[in-house]
């Protein structure tokens, strides 16, 4: 392994104004790991920051390194970990009872104003920064980010032996929430979205029915006891909840432009249905490492495009430069 003595990061002063730079290498304190970054996932949310400065109520004011969907290598041990982005307090209320995702004081890479992941070295809580094996190239590895999004939305869900899960959205989470449902013993997997490119890619993935939504999809039809909402959009929301059969569940993980939305409360009502929100996971790593490591989940397959940091502008902008990338990855260090 090559020790690097600079820190050259992608970094946020603006929106639209990403710009590549050497930063302070950082000092592990407490508890913590230097760890020198192989792979990092391009998210929404680093689109998001990027076009829009913000994300709800977390604004960008100040220069930020962006990225939270890593992998990399402990400096000083050489093992290679997936890096878990959100550090929590320990001691609130909510770490206590075991839902440190909930935690009010979590420190998450890349939200305002804590810096990402897109630098050459940064520093990990030892607890958070989880080994893998061999198995897991550095981008899968990088990519248990998202796939953990997809095992606590199933979680959430119930899904299990026999369910019918259907999922809404067609990105990366939505193809994710999908494998994982298959991996949990899904008896049917349908996705549906309403871009050709996107539907175009679902197809090579493990799931039993790719539904063009501009064709006006009756989705009870389907008869799905689950929902995995990956959209935010609300008349995607209300359709899905409506095709729930009875005793179904219904679990929001897509956000939506508006932070409030109309249900559907009759069909919630008279048939039991439980509808929930998720908001990003908790004790997930050691199961989507397991997962991809065993080839049940083959995550380089979303991989479309990698690209070097100092091509990272060009990463955040892939999705309309060319659309039919599922995924991007920017290649950080080569292992």
């Amino acid at each position: 392994m090559v020790v690097t003595t600079q820190n050259v990061a992608a970094v946020l002063h603006g929106v639209g104004d990403l710009r590549i730079e050497e930063v302070p290498r950082p000092v592990a304190g407490p508890g913590e790991v230097l760890v020198e970054i192989r792979s990092v996932g391009i998210c929404g949310s680093d689109v998001h920051y990027y076009e829009h400065g913000r994300i709800g109520d977390h604004v960008v004011n100040a220069p930020m390194i962006l990225g939270h969907e890593a992998s990399g290598v402990v400096v000083g041990t050489g093992q290679r970990v997936a890096v878990e982005p959100g550090v929590p307090c320990g001691h609130c209320e909510q770490c206590r009872a075991g839902a440190y995702n909930l935690c009010p004081d979590v420190r998450f890479f890349a939200t305002p104003p804590i810096d990402g992941a897109l630098a050459h070295v940064v520093a990990v809580h030892e607890a958070f920064a989880h080994p893998v094996p061999d198995e897991l190239s550095d981008d899968a590895a990088a990519l248990c980010e998202p796939l953990s999004v997809g095992l606590w939305a199933n979680r959430k869900a119930g899904t299990t032996i026999g369910s019918r899960v259907l999922v809404t959205g067609a990105g990366p989470v939505g193809v994710l929430c999908a494998e994982t449902a298959r991996a949990f013993g899904a008896s049917w997997v349908g996705i549906a979205d309403v871009q050709p490119d996107r539907l175009k890619a679902a197809e090579a993935f493990a799931v039993d029915e790719v539904i063009d939504a501009r064709r006006g999809v009756d989705y009870a039809a389907y008869r799905p006891d689950v929902l995995l909402e990956c959209t935010g959009a609300e008349p995607v929301v209300d359709a899905g909840i409506r095709a729930l059969r009875p005793r179904g569940r219904a679990v929001l993980v897509g956000m939506g432009a508006s932070g409030t939305q109309q249900l559907p409360v009759q069909a919630i009502q008279t048939r039991e249905l439980i509808v929930t929100g998720t908001f990003r996971y908790a004790h997930t790593y050691p199961d989507a490492i397991a997962l991809a490591a065993s080839g049940r989940i083959d995550l380089d397959a979303l991989v479309g495009a990698r690209l070097p940091l100092a091509e990272s502008e060009r990463a955040l902008t892939m999705g309309h430069t060319d659309p039919s990338v599922l995924k991007t990855v920017v290649t950080v260090s080569e292992g």
